[in-house]
């Protein structure tokens, strides 16, 4: 007899990351996975390296420093932070901790990957509800529930379309939805976001006690690599996932990395400025060019080509002179890439190659 896992892990197609490589071309611009623009923080590459002399010492389990940090920078409190190997950590425990075989999980149809994908891992059925101009659809995400749901997750900004609800809509989704579902704020592209009624989930967390806000560091702060998340939950919601979390689930080096980002100063106010500045030049450019794109809160664009094969021309087109997209099939948008805002030659390189490509 051959040893078989479950089934529902057969249905699971693994995620496939942005890629970083392009044969035969030796310069690369990487613009697939939304890594920020200027790389990781002084600050930060130092305490990376100062780390590697204490490699041999576990780290803090409890993440303490870096919680405390996090809560002053943001104005939380730290016993209500988690901490996690990246922010897909932090969505798995909680799909495994309230979902699993025999739940429903719903999500938007263009949302994160990792939803569904955790979701099919634990046994859940993911429902994934239509959009409108590829935005959630609040009442079709509240028609969706039924008697076996118990997840709900929203992406605000939404990747890969980076659509955003307004707060009354997402206030309203809460209302709304049933208390014993949980509603997971995924709010990994906040710190771009520049709308004065914009919160990442702060104020449902402190005020429901069935919210769940998660963040990153791997954008806005440039520690991709670290893989460094966090949560801000209920009290009740922090104890299980401070029963299922691995004892030293967050490596040294990325805390370390964490607390130095954070101090950094004018960091985020730098990259929040280029990011606005060049998605507007980025997107007037496309558009000037006859491509439709995505109104967007993060920092990448949603370019829309038409067709698949057009779009699939324009990614060739791109990565034959080095500069690697986002192909968007596994998302239900062939039709589209997804392109990072990068530095400013890099969006210029993005610029040009369009005009070539649409021109051409």
């Amino acid at each position: 007899m051959t040893v078989m896992p479950r089934p529902s892990i057969l249905s699971v197609e693994p995620y496939v990351g942005g890629e970083s490589k392009v044969p035969g071309v030796n310069r690369i611009i990487k613009l697939s996975s939304n890594e920020g623009a200027f790389g990781p923080p002084p600050a930060a590459i130092e305490a990376i390296a100062a780390g590697a002399r204490e490699a041999h010492r576990y780290p803090d389990g409890g993440a303490a420093a870096l919680r405390e940090a996090i809560g002053a920078r943001f104005g939380l409190d730290p016993a209500r932070i988690v901490c996690g190997n990246g922010s897909d950590e932090l969505l798995a425990m909680l799909i495994l901790a309230y979902g699993g075989e025999g739940t429903e999980l719903i999500m938007s149809a263009h949302g994160f990957m990792m939803y569904e994908i955790t979701g099919r891992w634990a046994g859940c059925q993911v429902i994934k509800v239509p959009e409108k101009n590829l935005t959630a659809d609040v009442d079709g995400l509240l028609a969706a529930v039924g008697p076996r749901t118990r997840l709900m997750f929203l992406a605000n900004p939404n990747n890969p379309t980076g659509s955003i609800l307004a707060q009354s809509e997402v206030e309203r989704l809460r209302r709304e939805l049933r208390q014993d579902v949980l509603l997971v704020l995924d709010s990994a592209y906040a710190e771009y976001v520049t709308r004065p009624d914009y919160d990442p989930g702060q104020k449902l967390v402190d005020s429901t006690p069935n919210t769940v806000m998660t963040r990153t560091f791997s954008k806005i702060f440039g520690l991709g690599g670290m893989r460094l998340g966090w949560a801000y939950a209920p009290a009740a919601i922090v104890d299980i996932l401070g029963r299922v979390r691995g004892p030293f689930n967050v490596n040294a080096a990325a805390m370390a990395a964490g607390i130095a980002a954070l101090a950094e100063p004018g960091w985020i106010e730098k990259s929040i400025a280029h990011n606005t500045e060049w998605r507007g030049k980025m997107a007037a450019a496309a558009e000037g060019l006859g491509l439709k794109v995505w109104p967007s809160e993060g920092n990448f664009l949603l370019v829309d080509f038409g067709d698949a094969a057009r779009a699939k021309a324009a990614d060739a087109h791109f990565r034959a002179r080095g500069l690697i997209v986002r192909a968007m099939g596994g998302y239900g948008l062939p039709q589209c890439l997804r392109i990072t805002i990068g530095n400013a030659e890099e969006c210029q390189m993005v610029i040009d190659a369009l005009t070539d490509f649409t021109r051409g």
